[in-house]
């Protein structure tokens, strides 16, 4: 059985393919654009906003990815940083520190598509 892996950049499920079969354990990401585009300063500055926000609430207390989002950039910069956002929850849930909910259900951060809140694990 071939061990599961997440992206380090976007956080998605890497499928195994049959031409990585003698260079597995050297893949970290899921595409070209993951490899050129590997978390930075910005995207550190966000799962650490979505853990602070999740540490000010209540235990099992969800946010939205936009708290965080607009804790760190503008008021009208906030919108356009959705998408890096999520990534950045999705690099938390494979790191085990959080979960992705949908309709209050745990969900796989992969294929979430829609509004999605997040909650510490």
């Amino acid at each position: 059985m071939i061990p599961d892996k997440m992206c380090q950049t976007c956080g998605r499920a890497i499928e195994w393919r049959k031409k990585w079969e003698t260079c597995w354990d050297d893949i970290h990401y899921c595409s070209t654009r993951c490899r050129k585009s590997k978390p930075g300063p910005v995207d550190r500055k966000l799962e650490n906003a979505i853990l602070q926000l999740l540490d000010e609430r209540a235990k099992n207390t969800t946010i939205c990815p936009s708290e965080a989002a607009r804790r760190i950039f503008a008021d009208d910069q906030w919108r356009g940083h959705m998408e890096q956002t999520r990534r950045a929850a999705r690099r938390l849930v494979a790191n085990g520190q959080i979960e992705i909910l949908q309709k209050g259900k745990v969900i796989d951060p992969s294929t979430a598509k829609g509004p999605i809140r997040l909650r510490k694990k």
